[in-house]
């Protein structure tokens, strides 16, 4: 068992070892509201929305199955916690609208069809998740599958440790 754990937190530690320390990358995005309409801003002017909290950040793509299970998980996520979802190489913005809509999934979206803005966040495959605290600062990265329960645990931890 330990050295169960101890491989994943290794393989852990090589998918997030050009993940960006510090501030979260400061960008101007598209982002799809659930409203389904386009806003332009920057991760910062999103985070100013909700003050003193730490917020998600989830990096998914449309083709993704390993991203698809985790559709529910997010939704219920975004209920108790402010989420911005990353929309990876999943086509424009009427693209990720019909996705969204497809799936019924309420969430809010940032288009990045070329995946420039998951790599400016070193990240080089999704799913992926990370927590940004109420000082803009990236904290626990992950790769990979997530339980809610983990997801939920990470913003915990983020929210008491800052």
């Amino acid at each position: 068992m330990v050295l169960l754990l101890l491989v994943l937190t290794g393989v852990q530690l090589w998918q997030t070892r050009d993940v960006t320390s510090g501030p979260a990358p400061e960008l101007a995005v598209s982002v799809l509201g659930a409203d389904g309409k386009l806003v332009t801003t920057t991760l910062s002017a999103w985070r100013a929305l909700h003050p003193a909290e730490p917020v998600a950040i989830h990096f998914w793509a449309e083709w993704c199955p390993i991203c698809r299970t985790e559709e529910n998980s997010i939704t219920r996520l975004s209920r108790d916690w402010p989420v911005l979802t990353v929309a990876m190489q999943s086509g424009g913005a009427d693209q990720v609208r019909a996705t969204l809509r497809q799936r019924e999934l309420p969430w809010q979206a940032v288009i990045d069809p070329s995946g420039d803005i998951t790599r400016a966040h070193g990240f080089h495959a999704v799913p992926s998740f990370l927590v940004v605290d109420a000082k803009g600062q990236i904290r626990t990265p992950a790769v990979g599958y997530q339980t809610e329960m983990g997801m939920r645990l990470r913003l915990w931890w983020v929210k008491l440790t800052s």
